[in-house]
C-alpha cells in the first residue's frame, strides 16, 4: 500500500508534471504527497575564494534570501493551484482517508533533502533527467542510490495522467535488484487491474518469470509471461512491449555501471532513462 509520496521539487519548470505524476498515484491509494523544496544557502551561492568587504557580503546575502523566498513563494502558489486542480487537498497532517500534500521547506543541499526525507516514503517521484540542460541526474541517483526507496522517474506528458498504476509490466531478470523492485512495489501490484511479467530469458542461477508468476498468483494477483528474445537492447526491449501491452507504468530493477561507486547507470537502466515516454518505477 502506497501512503507517503515524496517529491523533490525547485524552480526548473518541472514540479507541476512530477506532482501531476504523484497526484495520480495519490488519489489511487489515498495517499500523502510531501512536497519537498530545497531552499539554497546564502554562503554556499558566494563567489568562491573571493575576499568581499563585509558590507558587500550582507548585501549579497539579503538579496539571495530575497530571491529565494521569491521562487519559494511562487513554486507554493502554483503547486498549491495545481493540487486543488488535481483533487488533492493541502493539509498539515494526512488523514489516511483522502488523498492530501503537504509542503516542505529547507535549507541545504538538494541531495540531502531527498535522504532526508526519501528514506522514509514508500516512493519518490522524480522527473526524468533532461540532457540538454543538464538538470535532473543527479537528483534521480540520490535518490535511487542513497535512500533505498522506489522511484517513479516521471516524463514530460501533455496533459496529467488520470491514472497511474492500473495496468503494469515488470522487466525481470532474477536479479536481486528484479526481485527487490517487485518486492518494494508489492501495494502498486497487489491493486493492478493488469501485470505482466516481461523476460528475456537471461536469468542466470535467478528465479524465472514463472516463478513470479506462481509468487504472485500465491498472492492472489493474475499476471501474464512474456518472454522475448532481445533484438535490440533490453531496456528499449521493455520499453516497446510496455507500450505494446497497453501499461501505464514500467517496474524494473536499477543497476549501477560500478559497484564500488554508485554515480553512473548500467546500460539498459541508462537505456530506459534516456529513451522512456511513460513513468517508470525503478528500484535499485
Amino acid at each position: 500500500m502506497i501512503r507517503k509520496i515524496v517529491i523533490p521539487v525547485r524552480g526548473d519548470g518541472k514540479g507541476d508534471n512530477v506532482f501531476a505524476h504523484a497526484a495520480a498515484l495519490a488519489r489511487r491509494f489515498k495517499a500523502h504527497v510531501v512536497v519537498t523544496h530545497c531552499r539554497p544557502r546564502g554562503e554556499d551561492l558566494m563567489p568562491f575564494g573571493v575576499s568581499l568587504p563585509a558590507s558587500m557580503k550582507k548585501l549579497l546575502l539579503q538579496q539571495t534570501s530575497e530571491i529565494a523566498s521569491q521562487v519559494e513563494d511562487g513554486l507554493k502558489v502554483e503547486l498549491t493551484k495545481l493540487a486543488g486542480e488535481l483533487g488533492i487537498t493541502m493539509v498539515d497532517r494526512p488523514d489516511g482517508r483522502t488523498a492530501s500534500a503537504s509542503w516542505v521547506e529547507e535549507q541545504g543541499r538538494q541531495v540531502d533533502v531527498i535522504k532526508h526525507h526519501g528514506r522514509l516514503a514508500d516512493l519518490i517521484c522524480v522527473a526524468k533527467p533532461d540532457v540538454d540542460r543538464n538538470l535532473g541526474a543527479n537528483t534521480l541517483k540520490t535518490a535511487l542510490f542513497h535512500t533505498g526507496t522506489p522511484v517513479m522517474m516521471c516524463p514530460k506528458a501533455e496533459r496529467p495522467p488520470e491514472t497511474l498504476g492500473d495496468r503494469i509490466t515488470i522487466g525481470w531478470n532474477g536479479s536481486i535488484e528484479s526481485v527487490r523492485a517487485v518486492s518494494l512495489t508489492m501495494g502498486i501490484i497487489e491493486a493492478a487491474s493488469e501485470v505482466t511479467i516481461l523476460s528475456s530469458g537471461n536469468e542466470l542461477h535467478g528465479a524465472t518469470a514463472e516463478d513470479l508468476q506462481t509468487y504472485l498468483g500465491d498472492r492472489g494477483i493474475a499476471s501474464r509471461v512474456e518472454r522475448f528474445v532481445a533484438r535490440k537492447k533490453i531496456g528499449q526491449e521493455l520499453l516497446d512491449r510496455s507500450h505494446a501491452a497497453g501499461a501505464d507504468t514500467l517496474i524494473m530493477g536499477a543497476y549501477s555501471d560500478s559497484h564500488e561507486r554508485e554515480t553512473i547507470f548500467g546500460g539498459n537502466t541508462q537505456n530506459v532513462v534516456d529513451r522512456s515516454t511513460m513513468p517508470v518505477i525503478f528500484v535499485h
